[in-house]
């Protein structure tokens, strides 16, 4: 199995756990033993939990990011799913630094098709891009290896062609 479909397997896991921790407001460690069972790769759990605990950890962070975004919105009106993809890809651009902006983005648009309704995939699409686009113009995006931030592709594609 792909490391790719294997992240998305993982993230799936995650919008899982903080969906009946949203609904439920308890037993967070319970629900992470159920869910997480029957992963056996120590890094996937690793990356799981920890986007669990940072995600639900700044969750008013990222609300507020989301809220500046969605002016016309309430974000009551917000579907829980969208909400829950958003701090997690919200959340992914800024704490896991070896992830692409790129990927996060993708990944969440992509698990909204299966989770959510018809129209969240573009939703989620503007919104994480306009957060991304942010996160760089403030200089609080801080990823780090080849091709983690399009800055750097473009710079040495333009070294070359001088």
């Amino acid at each position: 199995m792909s490391k790719v479909f294997k992240r998305r397997i993982i993230r799936e896991k995650v919008l899982q756990v903080l969906y009946a921790y949203d609904m439920n407001n308890d037993n967070l460690q319970s629900q992470i033993d159920e869910i997480f069972s029957d992963v056996d790769d120590d890094n996937d759990k690793k990356f799981g939990i920890s986007l669990i605990f940072k995600t639900i950890a700044e969750r008013n962070r990222f609300d507020e990011m989301i809220k500046s975004k969605v002016s016309n919105w309430e974000m009551d009106r917000i579907a829980l799913l969208d909400k829950l993809l958003l701090r997690m890809g919200i959340c992914e651009l800024i704490h896991f630094e070896d992830i692409p902006p790129k990927v996060s983005i993708n990944e969440a648009i992509e698990i909204s098709k299966t989770y959510s309704t018809a129209g969240s995939a573009k939703f989620i699409n503007g919104v994480l891009d306009a957060i991304l686009s942010d996160l760089k113009n403030s200089g609080q995006l801080k990823k780090t290896g080849r091709g983690l931030l399009d800055e750097s592709i473009q710079k040495k594609s333009a070294k070359k062609s001088e």
